[in-house]
């Protein structure tokens, strides 16, 4: 048994899916479609770059949403692999939109429109440069909780994703994760500061969460084809309705990925197909399970190889 699984923010490059444009009108049209919704040359931004424009949040959030989707479509169109076929769908973070949109929940104008309104506000919840994201290596979720936990006079950071054994991103303000660092760094503790300009997935969000949540309400999200693995819950989802609240939810909530890969393979998943930029699930699925077997879909050889293997 199969699950499809969709990239999240830090996946994007500048040139992806450009072989897939030059192949297939009609992901010139998708392309075209999001330049026209968006207001903007996303097409450009994701082809020439620079690399700065497309890390803006704004930006990466539709265009890896884009070219996800573009991949998606065409491994429909061009062959037999039946992708409804899968046990799950399941998208980390951003990519959760991604999945609910291939699953036949929202349609891919709404799906830009609420992820361009999602980037924007998300990037400008706190003023630029007050947050930040760490990523902590080597460390069980029980023993960081234990840490935050005794700091919180000191400082407040937040859990944001628990990605793998071994890897779980922490969110907060920039004077919080510093004096974090500073105790990680006297236990030993291997971390990395992230690149990103706002502090993702925690309570630093709310602004985002209120903006996003009436635009949520009032979008049309019918039950997915296939169930999707909710971020928040880590558990299937197949009802529209129960999406939505899980969506709004997403914003300041923990990303569950570790428990959601987890989960699909005690339901059966033997195999995850990554649909979208780079192969980041990937890795991270290896440290979890290195049993599993594990696809991505980049470029034409990779969808050739899909049919193969």
């Amino acid at each position: 048994m199969f699950s499809l699984i969709f990239p999240g923010q830090g996946s994007q490059i500048v040139g992806m899916a450009k072989e897939f444009y030059e192949n297939f009108t009609y992901v010139k049209e998708y392309f075209k479609s999001a330049d026209e919704i968006l207001n903007k040359k996303l097409t450009d931004i994701i082809f020439d770059g620079p690399k700065e424009d497309l890390d803006q949040t704004e930006n990466t959030q539709p265009a890896i949403f884009l070219v996800s989707y573009s991949i998606f479509k065409i491994i429909e169109k061009e062959t037999e692999f039946k992708l409804n076929n899968a046990s799950f769908f399941a998208g980390h973070s951003l990519g959760e939109y991604s999945a609910l949109c291939c699953a036949g929940s929202i349609n891919f104008d709404e799906t830009i429109k609420l992820l361009k309104l999602r980037g924007l506000s998300m990037q400008s919840a706190i003023p630029k440069g007050q947050g930040g994201m760490i990523a902590i290596l080597g460390i069980k979720i029980e023993d960081l909780n234990n840490i935050l936990n005794e700091n919180l006079d000191n400082f407040k950071c937040y859990i944001a994703n628990d990605n793998s054994v071994g890897q779980i991103v922490v969110s907060g303000l920039i004077n919080s994760i510093k004096l974090l660092s500073e105790e990680l760094k006297k236990k030993n503790i291997k971390f990395i500061n992230l690149p990103v300009s706002a502090p993702f997935h925690c309570p630093l969000m709310s602004k985002s969460t209120i903006e996003m949540r009436e635009e949520i309400l009032n979008t049309q999200f019918k039950n997915p084809r296939v169930s999707i693995v909710s971020n928040v819950t880590a558990k299937p989802v197949n009802n529209g309705e129960e999406i939505k609240k899980l969506l709004i939810e997403q914003i300041e909530k923990p990303v569950r990925w570790r428990e959601s890969v987890i989960n699909m393979i005690g339901l059966d998943t033997d195999r995850f197909i990554e649909i979208g930029p780079g192969k980041v699930l990937s890795g991270l699925i290896k440290r979890i399970d290195r049993n599993i077997k594990l696809n991505q879909v980049n470029n034409l050889i990779d969808v050739k190889n899909l049919i193969n293997d």
